[in-house]
């Protein structure tokens, strides 16, 4: 009996801590984001974009569409700025979320985890490490 005693409250605690990790709603995850971090890793070294005046806004609808920006100095293919409008949609699978914008740039190829407010997204492209993180206003 004092074995079932002792047990009855740690099994509680268990459940009530395995239950707190739901995943986020679309509730959760819709509105307005801005970039915070955006840095890139390659052989040379890292580059902040935001320090080079890199932009990233974008805006999560509840009928699943998006509008923004994303704007990188230096960031098109030939050297020129990369300046894209990221109209599309947004698709949240558990906890992370993808982006299908008509604009062929690297947010439509890298997940983004929602968790407190931010979408974390982290990819390698052609060897380069891209991290971004987008904090809800």
């Amino acid at each position: 009996m004092r074995t079932l005693k002792f047990a009855v409250p740690v099994l509680c605690a268990i459940a009530v801590a395995c239950g707190s990790s739901t995943a986020p709603t679309t509730t959760d995850v819709v509105g307005s984001y801005s970039v915070t971090t955006f840095t890139s890793h390659d052989s040379t070294g890292t580059t902040n974009w935001v320090a080079q005046g890199a932009l990233l806004n974008i805006v999560l609808t509840e009928n699943d569409s998006t509008t923004g920006r994303l704007f990188v100095p230096g960031g098109a293919d030939s050297g020129a700025d990369l300046d894209a409008d990221l109209i599309g949609t947004w698709l949240l699978h558990g906890d992370t979320v993808e982006f299908d914008e008509m604009a062929d740039t690297f947010v439509r190829d890298m997940p983004f985890v929602y968790a407190g407010g931010k979408l974390t997204g982290q990819a390698t492209f052609s060897g380069t490490d891209v991290k971004v993180v987008l904090a809800k206003q």
